[in-house]
């Protein structure tokens, strides 16, 4: 299905300010809507059904469908990076990630490198997604993966991911998480990203 255009419908509906939907065998998996205070969630939850129904008959279910509801002018459409790829190459005993992430029509690709081994993959996939970010923000900014892993939770798995910032001298530690579908790797991104999204957007670079 053409998500973008998905995407971009439900983003017409007043209020809303920005839709991300991810898939998972082509069918969504997690809508998330980012709307201004004023309509009722659950009001704007049943809007994106219905959405996508006429426009696309597609049957949403509420239970995907994520609403946040912030004052206006704290955040503009593309104001957060998304994941774009995660891609894998072993040399022997050797593993590189690279993570690649769209932000602001710019794309920003990071890596990361250590032993090919299953344990790691998950700390190596966060490192390189602050690796891709680091190339567009301040570089007074230090960020580090403190510690990641993969739970489950009741009957889903969840990725987490501990951040912290260092900036002026003072720490800020953050946590994310992102509900883990067919690809691990790409909820730990999510998850990464979902910890420090609310600082890079004043880190960035002009």
């Amino acid at each position: 299905m053409d998500v973008r255009a998905l995407e971009s419908t439900i983003a017409r509906i007043p209020g809303v300010e920005n839709v991300r939907v991810v898939l998972e065998n082509q069918k969504p998996r997690e809508v998330h809507v980012l709307a201004l205070p004023g309509k009722p969630a659950k009001q704007l939850v049943r809007d994106v059904q219905s959405v996508a129904m006429a426009a696309f008959d597609l049957d949403l279910d509420r239970r995907i469908i994520s609403v946040v509801q912030i004052e206006g002018g704290e955040l503009s459409s593309g104001d957060r990076p998304v994941v774009d790829d995660v891609a894998e190459e072993i040399d022997g005993s050797r593993m590189r990630i690279s993570v690649t992430l769209h932000w602001h029509d710019e794309k920003l690709t990071g890596s990361a490198q250590g032993p090919a081994a299953s344990t790691t993959r998950m700390r190596l996939v966060a490192e390189a997604t602050l690796a891709a970010l680091e190339q567009a923000l301040d570089d007074n900014a230090a960020f580090a993966v403190s510690a990641e892993a993969v739970h489950r939770v009741g009957a889903l798995d969840v990725a987490i991911a501990q951040v912290v910032l260092v900036m002026g001298g003072r720490e800020r530690m953050m946590v994310g998480s992102a509900l883990v579908g067919s690809d691990p790797s790409q909820a730990m991104v999510r998850a990464v990203l979902d910890a420090v999204n609310r600082q890079v957007p004043g880190l960035r670079r002009p």
